[in-house]
């Protein structure tokens, strides 16, 4: 039995942990892709579909953080952050979804709710 549970253990170390974001507009699945518990996680996948158009794009991208004290250690969880050229996606935990291009024109911001 305490090997199962080791094997077990070993085995959902490596699964992916998704979660899904519906806004009026998208359904946006993310996928984390590290060990369950990491504090960060580079290796993140975004699928985002329009609800209009059925348009499909698929990023990598990594998690957000606030920083500790020390300006160095990531403590509360913020969200996500994917790039596409000069775009950028941002899904925050709260449910608001951004997309940003050049760092400053809005194209996309809307409150959605998350299925896990």
């Amino acid at each position: 039995m305490k090997k199962f549970i080791l094997l077990s253990a070993f085995i959902l170390s490596g699964a992916a942990f998704g979660d899904t974001l519906t806004t009026e507009h998208y359904i946006v699945e993310i996928e984390r892709h590290c060990q369950e518990g990491s504090v960060t996680c580079d290796n993140v996948s975004y699928v985002g579909v329009s609800k209009a158009s059925g348009n499909r794009i698929e990023l990598k991208g990594k998690t957000l953080h606030s920083l500790c004290a020390d300006g160095v250690t990531p403590c509360r969880f913020q969200g996500y952050q994917f790039k596409n050229g000069n775009t950028t996606y941002k899904v925050f935990e709260s449910g608001l979804l951004q997309v940003i291009q050049n760092n400053q024109d809005v194209l996309v911001e809307e409150q959605g709710n998350w299925s896990y």
